[in-house]
């Protein structure tokens, strides 16, 4: 477990809890307001009593003032189901990236199963069948899971969408942790919304990707390889070109950022060198996903 998160951090991320930006209802009880009415200590509204309703929730003091016997209703607290959907393709392979995808995996997942949530863990391409976990016990076997994934081949995402879609249970919140290197994203951010949960996205890009330099090998004419397909293409890097180059990336990362919102998906860019602290602690929060 000490692999992927200091204990340190772990302990910290003890004081949080998994965020939902809309009510979403689960199948047991827990820690996330429900939209349905329950039993916890939070009042809500009132309706007119009715034969069999709980006399225990009558509201007297306003049947002294007016005659009338409501009832008082309050808010029920439910589980929050958690879709981890890593990518774990190719070009998650280098730079860093698919150990700061596991990290961040690794502590949304622990998260939830300390709140007594439920967390499901998908990988594309699907190296293995989606797992689910429960309860604190099972952080240890995330963790493990977590640990052994390794990268290999292209990613489908808007295949993995798809499948996650398809399997049964409440809306929940979905995590989509990738560096988007692939034209299928898009088309998974479009459907995975229409499920009714909360979608996040947490863009995983190593430091050279977004502005590298020329230094070392990374001048003049060079041989770039796709780590997915293994396509080859010569390119010739000067100044001048590294500058478009920065420039392009910045604007596919306001791209992502606008489609992801524009879908109703909370969006964080997090650089695979990011101290996991940071981006744990302070991004989630900004992502919307921890509170």
């Amino acid at each position: 477990m000490n692999q992927l998160l200091d204990p340190a951090l772990l302990a910290q991320l003890e004081r949080l809890q998994l965020s939902s930006r809309r009510r979403l209802a689960g199948r047991f009880a827990g820690e996330h307001r429900s939209p349905r009415y329950g039993s916890s200590l939070d009042f809500a509204d009132e309706r007119e009593y009715h034969p069999g309703d709980d006399y225990r929730r009558i509201d007297y003091p306003l049947y002294a003032r007016t005659g009338q016997l409501f009832v008082k209703l309050f808010d029920a607290e439910d589980e929050l189901n958690l879709r981890l959907l890593v990518d774990v393709s190719a070009s998650m392979g280098h730079h860093g990236k698919l150990d700061q995808a596991r990290r961040l995996a690794a502590a949304i997942g622990f998260l939830a199963l300390t709140r007594r949530d439920v967390c499901t863990l998908h990988l594309e391409p699907a190296t293995r069948p989606a797992q689910r976990f429960s309860g604190r016990q099972a952080i240890a076997a995330l963790f493990e899971v977590l640990g052994r994934v390794t990268t290999a081949g292209p990613t489908d995402l808007r295949s993995a969408a798809r499948d996650l879609l398809a399997r049964p249970g409440p809306p929940g919140s979905t995590v989509v942790i990738s560096d988007l290197l692939t034209p299928t994203w898009e088309p998974a951010i479009d459907r995975l919304p229409a499920r009714g949960g909360d979608v996040t996205v947490l863009h995983v890009l190593a430091g050279d990707e977004i502005s590298p330099s020329l230094d070392g090998d990374l001048s003049g004419d060079v041989d770039v390889v796709d780590a997915e397909t293994g396509e080859h293409l010569a390119v010739s890097l000067s100044p001048d070109s590294v500058r478009g180059y920065r420039a392009a990336v910045q604007a596919w990362l306001a791209e992502c950022a606008a489609r992801c919102r524009s879908r109703g998906a909370a969006y964080l860019m997090v650089p695979a060198e990011q101290p996991v602290a940071e981006a744990l602690l302070g991004g989630l929060r900004r992502a919307g996903v921890a509170r």
